[in-house]
């Protein structure tokens, strides 16, 4: 018995091994690549292209930095300086993305609007020449989205409409109104350039109306608006779509609505200043009005005339002091002002700023906390009062309100302080002006209460004004760094992206497929798959795998693959049998697996190629479960007696038996017989033994076709009588599982001198050369390029 050896390091599997299956099926790849190539060439040459449009505007920080750290320090929130920096620009980008802003970009430009020019295999959109507008003048509430409907101009004063919702197609007049289903709609022909317009004549163009919130949704998605250097104010907008000009509008327009937003913003608090500024005009002028007609009523009761010269003296030694006084009270007066409108507001409401109130920031902190109510406002219009900013700002608000009240409340302590040191240095110099006349101080007092009216109503009159200017030049928030411009060429589909993943795709697809097959596939394809199976067993030979009209036995003179095929393995087993010195034993047994592996033809083939050297040479039907050699005999002989017959009746002898083959005198074949009821036990007969006894003495060559090997048993019993058996593999048909009954017989000596045969092998699975050899004894044939 041989012993199993562990596999080699030539039998263990190397990167030719691994990558045979790919290589020998390259035609896969190519053709795989070639129609990936293909596909992807009319992708590119029907879709549609997408262009990248771009546009840069700097946010202008009018607050400054400086006035922003001193309105923290002084609040107290000095840590939040960093946040609240940091942030801002990532609010106005959330401006920049909101749904609002971009509805009213959509709606300023009607993009909710889109004509295609329909075509054979793909629609264009129109956008820089419409031949005509279409005009929704109203829609029914009852309902729901507007159709797609299609146009074609029939002249400069008609054109037909279908109706893609109806099916109805119907002639209008340009200018009318036309009433539909989902309402009212109206066209207006662009006969600017009427050649152009008469080059649409009779084609078909639709016009699709979209919803301005669906249509600010998708816009809103696509849209991308990011600040590239962190440390500065510079915003970039970018979006990509497949008309270029189109884009570019609606970048600049929605640069435009983001500014026109900002300045309205802007205006409210001045407004709300001059409406402030107006109110106190009306009561300081009924104020000074009242003052003025005390000062008549006095002089006219007291019949005085020039008053001021009687105390020329006195009112110049006090000038420096009632000027204190009188800025004082007008402080006061600002500063309670103040403090009562703030009382009666709320935090939502914006300050009058510019009052010209002294002391501390409190101009300053009443313009930062504008600018933070209107940022506040404005991100609320795009998001709820729960967004973390928005907590953020209405903190932040909260804290300078407190700060700006606090401070004028100090501010009016302070200057009723100053008041009371003034009223008493006053009452210090009525005593000293106690020989004036009491008319005069009475008369002082009613000239000192009109100047404080007078500064004080023109000191609002000059705030109007700064207010009014304010209103009419406010400056945009973003300024255009770059207007929106598109890309040259289209950003997608790239087209050496598109033919490079073509090309992996098309390579890959077949490497897949043949790597799953390897996977899932579990049949023998060549000679290595048994040699890795049983690596201390020498194969014979290999029958390549024959078409249907090729023929399927040996002749004389034969050059066919099949007849070289046998020949060789004719030759290796003449080798082996001088090489282990069996060179008297003549006895070779055909085997398989399981049914369907080729075992007959095998055998019948290496008779035949035997017999074609002059040897006499005979054929054994040993599967007397199955029999398959009857039908390589003619009709007489097919029912004639055989193994069995000769098994259970002593008195035939193999003359009887064996017929001669019509394929070559030297051949003769010996049928299996009639099936019995008990093959294993009729094969364990003492007659068995004796047939093959004087089968060995009377032909040179005993060839004997016997029955599948995990079958049946029959195999086993009889395989004593053997000097080789020949174990038939199918490539592409025995499972690679079942080498492991061959191993097992062998490791169990229940099959002895096993020399495997790879049968039905292709061309592209032939071990050591043999392709190349069976192709030298060919005749010379004109070959087919694939």
């Amino acid at each position: 018995m041989e012993t199993i050896k562990a596999p080699t390091a030539q039998q263990e599997t190397s990167l030719s091994d691994i990558l045979q299956p790919f290589l020998k099926r390259w035609y896969f790849f190519a053709l795989g690549l070639v129609l990936a190539l293909i596909a992807s060439f009319f992708y590119l040459r029907y879709s549609t292209p997408s262009y990248l449009t771009r546009a840069t505007v700097i946010i202008k920080n009018d607050q400054g930095s400086s006035p922003a750290e001193e309105l923290f320090a002084v609040s107290g929130l000095g840590g939040l300086l960093t946040k609240y920096q940091g942030s801002k620009i990532e609010n106005e980008i959330a401006i920049f993305k909101s749904k609002r802003i971009i509805k009213n970009a959509i709606e300023a430009l009607e993009l909710n609007i889109s004509y295609q020019n329909l075509g054979i295999i793909r629609d264009s959109e129109m956008y820089d020449y419409r031949p005509f507008q279409v005009r929704y003048l109203a829609f029914n509430d009852s309902l729901v989205g507007v159709p797609a409907l299609e146009f074609s101009i029939i002249d400069s004063s008609q054109y037909s409409l279908h109706n893609l919702a109806t099916g109805t197609k119907e002639t209008y007049t340009f200018g009318n109104p036309v009433n539909l289903d989902f309402g009212e709609i109206t066209l207006i022909p662009n006969l600017e350039d009427e050649i152009r317009f008469n080059s649409f004549s009779g084609k078909s163009i639709r016009v699709l109306y979209r919803d301005p919130d669906v249509m600010a949704r998708s816009y809103q998605a696509r849209l991308n608006v990011v600040n590239e250097i962190s440390s500065s104010n510079v915003v970039v907008l970018s979006m990509e779509s497949s008309v270029r000009q189109k884009t570019e509008d609606f970048l600049d327009e929605l640069i435009f609505q983001y500014n026109k937003d900002a300045i309205n913003d802007q205006n409210q608090i001045a407004q709300k200043t001059s409406d402030f500024i107006d109110k106190r005009l009306q009561i300081i002028s009924r104020e000074l009005d009242s003052v003025e007609t005390g000062k008549q009523q006095f002089k006219s009761t007291n019949r005085l005339t020039n008053i001021e010269a009687q105390a020329q003296m006195a009112l110049e030694n006090a000038s420096e002091f009632e000027k204190r006084q009188f800025n004082v009270n007008t402080q006061l007066e600002l500063a309670n002002t103040m403090i009562d409108y703030m009382e009666s507001s709320t935090e939502n409401d914006l300050l009058p700023s510019n009052l010209g109130i002294q002391g501390g920031d409190i101009g300053q902190s009443v313009e930062n906390y504008n600018n933070l109510i209107l940022q506040r406002n404005r991100l609320l219009k795009s998001s709820t009062s729960k967004n973390p900013v928005v907590v953020n700002l209405n903190n932040q608000i909260s804290n300078i309100r407190q700060n700006i009240l606090s401070s004028l409340q100090n501010t009016t302590e302070s200057l009723k302080i100053s008041l009371r040191d003034l009223n008493y240095q006053e009452s210090v110099l009525n005593s000293r002006l106690s020989k004036v006349p009491s008319q005069e101080k009475a008369y002082r007092g009613i000239e000192r209460q009109q100047g404080i009216k007078e500064q004080l109503y023109l000191f609002l009159l000059q705030q109007r004004e700064q207010a009014s200017i304010s209103l009419a030049v406010t400056a945009s928030k973003a300024k255009v760094v770059d207007r929106a411009a598109s890309s040259f060429g289209p950003v997608r589909p790239q087209k050496s992206l598109v033919y490079g993943a073509a090309a992996l795709a098309g390579l890959l697809l077949p490497f897949l497929i043949i790597y799953g097959r390897s996977l899932l596939y579990n049949k023998i394809d060549s000679r290595k798959d048994i040699e890795r199976a049983l690596p201390n067993v020498n194969i014979l030979g290999e029958i390549p795998k024959l078409r249907k009209d090729e023929p399927q036995l040996v002749k004389m003179n034969d050059r066919s693959m099949l007849a070289e095929s046998f020949r060789i393995l004719r030759t290796n087993l003449q080798y082996t049998l001088q090489k282990k010195g069996m060179e008297q034993n003549n006895s070779i047994f055909v085997t398989s697996t399981i049914k369907g592996e080729g075992k007959t033809f095998v055998a019948f083939n290496l008779a035949l190629t035997v017999a074609l050297t002059g040897k006499k040479v005979v054929l054994v039907g040993a599967d007397i479960r199955n029999p398959q050699l009857h039908r390589y005999l003619t009709p007489e002989h097919k029912h004639d007696k055989g193994l069995t017959e000769f098994i259970v009746d002593p008195s035939l002898t193999i003359d009887e038996l064996a017929s001669k083959s019509t394929e070559n005198d030297n051949l003769d074949i010996i049928l299996s017989g009639v099936i019995p009821p008990n093959p294993a036990e009729l094969l364990m007969e003492p007659r068995t033994e004796q047939f093959f006894d004087t089968l060995k003495q009377k032909y040179d060559y005993v060839v004997v076709d016997t029955a599948p090997s995990m079958l049946v048993t029959d195999t086993i019993l009889i395989n004593k009588y053997a000097d080789v058996l020949l174990y038939v593999f199918r490539a592409g048909y025995t499972d690679k599982r079942l080498m492991q009954f061959v191993k097992d017989s062998m490791a169990e000596d229940r099959l002895k001198r096993i020399y495997p045969v790879l049968n039905n092998v292709t061309m592209g699975n032939f071990g050591y050369g043999s392709k190349y050899g069976y192709s030298y004894t060919q005749e010379t044939k004109k070959r087919k390029w694939f």
